[in-house]
C-alpha cells in the first residue's frame, strides 16, 4: 500500500520523539493525556478553557477538586465564523464537547453524530457513511458540508464528503460544532442543509506523548447463514510539544481496519421478484498521517498555523449506479496555511485526492466492470475579519475563491471549474433583550449562468441572559457537481436469454442504459423558516427546541428519462419471432421495466417540516445525561408532469421519528456512558432503478463505554460496545447490515 510507508515512518517519528521528551521532562507529573477523562473533565456544555499565553510554557495544575455540575455557556464559532455565546447565534447548533468525545462508544462518525437532533445518519458499508440535516440521506449524501479547521474535506467532483478523511482519534478534537440547517449565508456553496466544523486541539492544548490501539469484532450472521465475525483494529498515537514561546507543532499518525459488514440476503423487501444482487463485499484500510506548526508572534493578537497531511482509503463506496470498490493506494492529500489576527483570518488550503473504483454491480455492453478513475485538485483562498462598529453594530465579512481541475474517466466533458463568493453580516444589538442580524452572500461559478444570492434574516429574544428565542430566514445552495454536469457512461443490465426460452441456451443479452450528465442544470436551493429555543437553566441544564418548515426548489436528481418498450440494439429474434415480439412478451411475462437513459434534472420543489428537542444536564458533580428527539414529517414533492405518487418515488423519505439518551458517570479513576438511539423506518430509492427501492425497518442501538485508569491518567482501558443487542441494522435498502460491535481500548500516555 503507499500509504504503509508514511505511517510507519510517521509512527516511529512519535516514539522516537516521545522518547526524547520523556528522557528530558523532570520527574514532576504534566498534564493528563488527551482522551483520558480526568474527575475534573469539562462538563457537557462548558466553555473551552483558553490555551496558556505565548509567553509562557504549560505547567502541570495543581491538583483540584471535581468542579461543580454547572455549565458555562459555549462559544461558538461556525454559525457567523466568528466567536459568540450559543445563546446569540443566528443559527440552530448542537456542540459535541470534550465529555461526549472522551466517553464515545465508537470512533465511527455515523454514531458519533447520531445524538445530534435532526440528523439523519446512515452506515451503508465499513467505509461509507452518509449525513444529511433535516432531510433524507441517500446512498451518496451531498447536501451537508464537512470542514475541519476552516478547511473544506467536501469532495466538489461527486459532491459529497469522504468521512475516513476527518481525523481519526477523537482525543485530538477540541469539539464539533453542527449547524442544524441552511448556512450558505456565511459558508457559501454547499451548505445546503447544515455544516460540520471539526475543531481540533492546538499543539499547545495537548502536550505530550499519546497512543491507543483498539481491537475488536462485529458479528455477520444475517437469516441464519453461521458466517463468521468480523475483525477491526486501529492505532493512532501522537506527538505534541512547545518548543519555546514562539513554535510548537504536533504529529498524528494512525491506521484503522475493518473487515466487511454483512450483506443483506434474499429479494429486496418491496414486493417485488428482485434479489439482492450478489458480489464480493469489502472492508477498508485507513492509513493517515498529519503534521502541524504554530508560530505564535511576539504581539499575542497574531498566529500563523501550518498544516500537512495524507490519508488513504479503500472500500466500498455505494452510488446511484450501484456500489463502487475503491482500490487500495486511493489517498488525499492535503496542505493548509492559517494567518489570524485578533478576528481577521487569511487562510489558502489544496486537497489533491486520487484514485481509481470499479463498479460491483454495473457492466459495460462488453460485460467489463465500470471503472472510475479520479485525480482532483482543489486550491481555495479565504479571508474573513469582523469588527465592532459604535458598540452595538458586530460587521462581519469575507470571502473565498476556488479552483477545481478534476480528470474523470466517467466525466470526461469538463476539467475545472472556477468560483467565487462574498459575504457581509450585521448584527445589531437593539438593547439588552434584542438582537438583529443580517446578511447575504454572492457566489458565482463558473458551471452556473447567474449568481447565486443566499440571504440570512433573524432575530433574536434574550429574556434573560442565559436564554434566548431566535425567528430565523435563511436561503442555501449546492452547486451541481463535475458527475451531475458531466457524467457519460453506459451501464447494462445482463439478462440470461434461457430464462425467456430454452432455445437461447447459456447465451446472455446485456441492457444498454445510457447515463450522462446535464449541464443545463441550475443550483438546488432551500428556503429555510425556523423558530428555536436555547436556554440554560439553574447553571446545570440545556435546553433546545426549534420547528423548522423548508421549501427545497430545483433539487437535482438522477432520474430514468426513457424505458426500453421496444427491443434494445442486438437484442435477438426467434425463429419467426422478431426481437420486438420477444422482447415484448418477455416483459408481459416478467411486469418488468429496463431504462434506455438516466439523467441529472432540477425536479420541482419539496415541503419538509419538523420539530427537534433536546436536554443536557449535570446531575451530579459525577453523572450527567441527555435526550433528544426529532420529528420528520413525509415530504411533500411537488414535480410538474408528476403525480403525487409519482413524485414520492422519486425522493428519499427520512424516518419520521429519531429518538436518543444517555447517561455519562465520571469518577477519579473510572468513567462509563450507556446510550441508546432508535430511528423509525424510512424509504430509499436512489440505487440502480425501481427494482432496487424499498422500505427500511426500524433501527436501535444500545451503546455502552466502560472505562478506567490509573496512574494520574497515564495508562488506560476501556470497553466499547455498539449495538449491544445485535439488532439487525440495515440503514438503507441497499446497504449492508450492521450488527453488535465490540472492542476494547488501550491508552498510554507519556508525559
Amino acid at each position: 500500500m503507499t500509504m504503509t510507508r508514511p505511517v510507519l515512518a510517521g509512527l516511529l517519528l512519535i516514539l522516537g520523539a516521545s522518547s526524547w521528551t520523556y528522557a528530558q521532562a523532570p520527574a514532576a507529573g504534566g498534564p493528563a493525556p488527551g482522551g483520558l477523562p480526568p474527575a475534573a473533565a469539562p462538563q457537557a456544555g462548558q466553555a473551552q478553557t483558553q490555551t496558556p499565553p505565548p509567553t509562557q510554557t504549560p505547567t502541570p495544575p495543581p491538583a483540584q477538586k471535581p468542579p461543580d455540575p454547572t455549565f458555562k455557556e459555549n462559544v461558538v464559532v461556525s454559525a457567523s465564523k466568528t466567536e459568540q455565546q450559543l445563546v446569540d447565534a443566528p443559527a440552530t447548533m448542537t456542540v459535541i464537547g470534550p465529555k461526549q468525545l472522551d466517553t464515545a462508544p465508537s470512533n465511527n462518525y455515523a454514531d458519533l453524530l447520531r445524538a445530534v437532533p435532526g440528523l439523519n445518519i446512515t452506515q451503508i458499508s465499513a467505509r461509507d457513511i452518509n449525513v444529511n440535516s433535516r432531510a433524507a440521506t441517500s446512498s451518496l449524501a451531498t447536501a451537508q458540508l464537512a470542514v475541519v479547521d476552516g478547511r473544506s474535506i467536501y469532495q466538489d467532483f461527486f459532491g459529497f464528503t469522504m468521512w475516513e478523511f476527518m481525523p481519526s482519534d477523537l482525543a485530538e478534537i477540541k469539539r464539533i460544532e453542527v449547524i442544524r440547517g441552511p448556512a450558505s449565508a456565511v459558508w457559501g456553496a454547499n451548505a445546503l442543509n447544515g455544516v460540520i466544523n471539526v475543531i481540533t486541539k492546538s499543539p499547545r492544548e495537548m502536550p505530550g506523548t499519546r497512543m491507543s490501539f483498539g481491537i475488536g469484532s462485529f458479528d455477520r450472521e444475517v437469516n441464519g447463514d453461521n458466517a463468521d465475525s468480523g475483525a477491526l483494529f486501529y492505532v493512532r498515537g501522537s506527538h505534541a510539544q512547545v518548543l519555546n514561546d514562539r513554535w510548537a507543532f504536533k504529529i498524528t499518525a494512525g491506521m484503522y481496519s475493518s473487515d466487511a459488514l454483512a450483506r443483506p440476503t434474499g429479494l429486496i423487501p418491496n414486493g417485488g421478484t428482485t434479489s439482492y444482487p450478489v458480489y464480493r463485499n469489502e472492508g477498508t484500510q485507513q492509513p493517515k498521517f498529519d503534521a502541524r506548526v504554530d508560530y505564535d508572534f511576539e504581539d499575542p493578537s497574531k498566529k500563523l498555523v501550518m498544516a500537512a497531511g495524507v490519508a488513504g482509503t479503500d472500500g466500498m463506496m455505494h452510488t446511484g449506479i450501484g456500489p463502487f470498490r475503491i482500490r487500495t493506494g486511493s489517498q488525499m492529500t492535503y496542505w493548509k496555511t492559517t494567518y489570524t489576527k485578533n478576528a481577521f483570518k487569511l487562510q489558502a488550503f489544496m486537497n489533491m485526492l486520487e484514485g481509481s473504483a470499479t463498479n460491483v454491480v454495473s457492466v459495460d455492453p462488453s460485460g467489463a466492470p465500470i471503472g472510475l478513475d479520479f485525480d482532483t485538485k482543489t486550491f481555495d483562498l479565504e479571508m474573513g475579519d469582523s469588527r465592532i462598529l459604535g458598540g452595538r453594530n458586530v460587521l462581519t465579512y469575507g470571502g473565498n475563491l476556488r479552483f477545481n481541475r478534476f480528470d474523470l474517466t466517467i466525466a470526461p466533458g469538463e476539467h475545472s471549474r472556477n468560483e467565487g463568493g462574498v459575504y457581509i453580516q450585521e448584527e445589531f444589538m437593539a438593547g439588552d433583550k434584542v438582537r438583529l442580524v443580517a446578511g447575504a452572500r454572492v457566489d458565482k461559478f463558473s458551471s452556473i449562468d447567474n449568481a447565486v444570492f443566499s440571504p440570512r434574516v433573524a432575530v433574536v429574544l434574550k429574556p434573560v441572559d442565559n436564554q434566548s428565542v431566535r425567528v430565523s430566514y435563511n436561503r442555501a445552495f449546492r452547486a451541481p457537481s463535475m458527475i451531475n454536469n458531466h457524467l457519460s457512461t453506459t451501464v447494462a443490465t445482463p439478462i440470461p436469454l434461457g430464462l425467456i426460452n430454452p432455445a437461447f441456451g447459456s447465451a446472455i443479452y446485456r441492457v444498454p442504459t445510457t447515463a450522462v450528465g446535464n449541464t443545463d442544470l441550475s443550483e438546488e436551493s432551500i428556503d429555510a423558516f425556523e423558530v428555536a429555543y436555547t436556554g440554560h437553566i439553574r447553571n446545570r441544564t440545556t435546553l433546545s427546541a426549534a420547528v423548522f418548515y423548508t421549501k427545497y426548489k430545483d433539487g437535482i436528481y438522477f432520474t430514468t428519462t426513457g424505458t426500453w418498450q421496444t427491443a434494445p440494439p442486438g437484442f435477438p429474434g426467434l425463429g419467426p419471432f422478431t426481437p420486438n415480439q420477444v422482447w415484448g412478451g418477455f416483459l408481459a411475462a416478467t411486469g418488468l421495466q429496463f431504462p434506455s437513459n438516466y439523467t441529472y434534472r432540477n425536479l420541482g420543489e419539496v415541503k419538509n417540516k419538523g420539530i427537534e428537542l433536546g436536554i443536557d444536564t449535570s446531575l451530579t458533580d459525577n453523572i450527567s445525561g441527555f435526550a433528544t428527539y426529532a420529528f420528520q414529517a413525509d415530504p411533500e414533492p411537488e414535480f410538474p408532469g408528476l403525480t403525487p405518487e409519482q413524485a414520492l418515488a422519486e425522493i428519499n423519505i427520512p424516518s419520521q421519528h429519531l429518538f436518543s439518551f444517555g447517561l455519562s458517570a465520571t469518577m477519579s479513576r473510572a468513567y462509563m456512558t450507556l446510550s441508546f438511539n432508535r430511528a423509525s423506518k424510512a424509504f430509499w430509492q436512489d440505487v440502480l432503478d425501481a427494482r432496487f427501492s424499498g422500505i427500511t425497518r426500524p433501527t436501535n442501538s444500545l451503546n455502552l463505554t466502560l472505562g478506567t485508569t490509573w496512574h494520574d491518567g497515564q495508562y488506560g482501558v476501556a470497553f466499547k460496545a455498539t449495538n449491544l443487542t445485535n439488532e439487525t441494522n440495515q440503514q438503507h435498502i441497499f446497504g449492508d447490515i450492521v450488527k453488535r460491535q465490540m472492542a476494547v481500548e488501550f491508552r498510554l500516555g507519556l508525559k
